[in-house]
C-alpha cells in the first residue's frame, strides 16, 4: 500500500497544475497590459506670492542737500590799551553772557588818568564861573557908560574861552574814562571763549591791540549751502505753476522750514527756517548761496559742521506709495512686481521718490494706487507666470536689524527674483 499511488491523487494533481497555469498566464497578461500605459506630466500648483494694494496718502516732496554750520557772530578779543595782563576771569570754552569780564589788564595809570583830566576839568569850570561873572559885570558898566566896548569884548572872549577850556576838559575825562574801560575787555553777546592766547603777566596791547581769545556765538547759529543752476530753474518753473515768483519767495523766506540732520543723526531732527537767498546766481561756481538759521538752544549744532538738508519744495500731494523692500532694480531703473487680475505677474518700471516713514517709498510714476504690488515671496514671482495670490496691506514697517553673527543681507540686483524681500 505503501508505494502504490492512486488514480484519484493523480487526477487532483493533475487538475491543480491546470488552474496553477491558467492563473500563471493571466497575472503574465496583466502585467504585459500595465508595462504599456504610457506617464503623463501633471504640472506642479502655481507658487504663492503676497500681494498689497499699492496706497496713496499725502507726501512733501524735498529737495535735499547738504552744508555747514556757521557761527552768527565770530569776534577776536583784543586788548585796546596797553599794559600787563592782570587777570583772566573766564575758564577756557565755557559759554558766557554778554558784558561779562573776561580779562583785566592793570587799571593803576588809567584811573590816574582819570582821576587827572577830573581835576583839570573842575579848575577850567572854577575859571568859567570868574569868566561869566566878569562879563556880565563888564555888560552892566557897558550899558551904562562906564565901560568901553573894547574891555566888554575882552570879558567876552575870556568867557568863550572858559567855556571852550571846559568842554576840552570834559572830552580828556570821557577819554580818560573809555581808556579806563579797555582795561575790562568784556564778551559782545553770548557765546563761547576759546582758549586764552595770552597769560597773566604778559604785556599786551604794546604797539598795536593784541589778541586775547575769540568769541563765538552759537545759539542761534546759521547753516549756509548752495542751490545749484538747474536746482534754481526747477524751483523756479515749480513757483510759476503755483503763481509765485522766486522774489516773492525771497521776500519771505522767514515762512519756509529747514530740516537738517548730522552724520551720526537719523532723519532731519532739526528744524529751522529759510534766512536769506542770494540775489544773483555765482557766474564762476553756478551756485545761489542760500542760509538758513536755527535757535540750537540745547546747543547741539556746533560750527563747521557737515550737515545734511531737506528743504520742501511745496505742499504735500497725493502720491502712491510702496514698501522699499518690494522695489528691484534692474538695466533700465527700478521696478516692482504686480499681480494683474488673471494672476499673472507684470513687471513695471517706476521712478522712485524719497524714503517715507516705516519703510515706504514715494513713486513719483508708472504705478497707479490699488495695483497689487507683490510684497512676499519676490523670487517666486516670475514675470509672465501664473501665481497664487494671498492678500496683505502696504504696512511698510522697518526693515530688521540682522542679529550677531548673522550673514548680510541679499543685495538687489537685475533679477526679479533677488529682491531683497523676505519669501
Amino acid at each position: 500500500m505503501t508505494g502504490v499511488i492512486s488514480v484519484r491523487g493523480v487526477a487532483g494533481f493533475a487538475s491543480w497544475g491546470r488552474r496553477g497555469a491558467v492563473a500563471a498566464c493571466a497575472t503574465a497578461a496583466l502585467a504585459l497590459a500595465g508595462c504599456e500605459e504610457k506617464n503623463t506630466y501633471v504640472a506642479p500648483p502655481p507658487p504663492t506670492v503676497t500681494v498689497a494694494p499699492a496706497p496713496e496718502q499725502p507726501v512733501t516732496r524735498f529737495l535735499e542737500l547738504t552744508g555747514n554750520t556757521a557761527s552768527i557772530n565770530t569776534v577776536d578779543l583784543n586788548a585796546r590799551v596797553q599794559g600787563f595782563l592782570t587777570d583772566i576771569k573766564y575758564k577756557d570754552g565755557a559759554l558766557v553772557k554778554k558784558g561779562t569780564v573776561l580779562f583785566v589788564i592793570e587799571q593803576d595809570q588809567y584811573k590816574a588818568d582819570v582821576a587827572q583830566a577830573q581835576a583839570v576839568l573842575a579848575a577850567n569850570q572854577a575859571l568859567q564861573v570868574q569868566a561869566e561873572a566878569e562879563y556880565n559885570r563888564q555888560n552892566q558898566l557897558a550899558k551904562q557908560d562906564f565901560a568901553s566896548q573894547a574891555t566888554l569884548d575882552q570879558a567876552r572872549a575870556k568867557r568863550d574861552q572858559a567855556v571852550a577850556n571846559v568842554q576840552n576838559a570834559q572830552a580828556s575825562l570821557d577819554l580818560a574814562k573809555i581808556n579806563l574801560g579797555y582795561t575790562e575787555v568784556t564778551a559782545p553777546f553770548d557765546g563761547v571763549v576759546t582758549a586764552h592766547l595770552q597769560d597773566v603777566g604778559a604785556l599786551v596791547g604794546y604797539g598795536s591791540p593784541t589778541k586775547l581769545a575769540t568769541i563765538v556765538e552759537v545759539s542761534p547759529i546759521y547753516v549756509w549751502f548752495s542751490l545749484s543752476e538747474t536746482q534754481v530753474l526747477n524751483i523756479k518753473q515749480a513757483l510759476a505753476q503755483r503763481g509765485r515768483s522766486l522774489q516773492a519767495v525771497s521776500e519771505n523766506v522767514g515762512d519756509i522750514p529747514v530740516e537738517i540732520g548730522l552724520q551720526t543723526e537719523t532723519g532731519y531732527p532739526h528744524v529751522g527756517k529759510l534766512d536769506y537767498i542770494s540775489p544773483q546766481v555765482d557766474p564762476n561756481l553756478g551756485t545761489l548761496t542760500v542760509r538758513a538759521i536755527f535757535e540750537n538752544k540745547d546747543l547741539a549744532l556746533l560750527p563747521g559742521l557737515f550737515v545734511r538738508i531737506r528743504l520742501p519744495l511745496g505742499p504735500a500731494q497725493p502720491t502712491v506709495v510702496v514698501n522699499d523692500t518690494a522695489i528691484g532694480t534692474n538695466q533700465t531703473g527700478s521696478y516692482v512686481l504686480v499681480v494683474d487680475t488673471d494672476n499673472s505677474v507684470k513687471q513695471v518700471q517706476v521712478k522712485m521718490g524719497q524714503l517715507q516713514d516705516k519703510g515706504l517709498r514715494a513713486l513719483n510714476s508708472g504705478l497707479t494706487a490699488g495695483q497689487n504690488v507683490v510684497v512676499n515671496g519676490l523670487q517666486r514671482a516670475i514675470p509672465g507666470s501664473k501665481v497664487t495670490v494671498e492678500t496683505t496691506t502696504m504696512t511698510g514697517t522697518e526693515a530688521p536689524k540682522a542679529p550677531i553673527g548673522s550673514p548680510p543681507p541679499e543685495q538687489k540686483s537685475g533679477t526679479p527674483a533677488a529682491s531683497g524681500a523676505k519669501n
